[in-house]
């Protein structure tokens, strides 16, 4: 004999944050490294989605891009805490 659970939704809400380059009518590019460096944290890594608030298609052409600008050594692989 088991016991029924009762499941809860949570009521969150969505914030619909604007993309960026939507909004800018802009493509990342490697060499405007200070606009990258804003979906990056303290660290070095890549911000998501929910939390840079891109579409999906300019999400995969800023990772594209960052990754490029780190090869080239416009921006840090890895950033570390002193």
């Amino acid at each position: 004999m088991s016991k029924k659970t009762k499941i809860v939704k949570r009521k969150t809400k969505e914030v619909v944050k604007e993309c960026f380059f939507c909004k800018e009518k802009k493509v990342p590019s490697f060499l405007e490294h200070e606009i990258l460096s804003r979906f990056t944290s303290e660290r070095g890594k890549i911000f998501p989605r929910t939390k840079g608030g891109l579409c999906g298609k300019h999400q995969r052409q800023l990772t594209n891009e960052v990754k490029r600008a780190r090869y080239i050594a416009f921006l840090p692989f890895l950033v570390r805490p002193e």
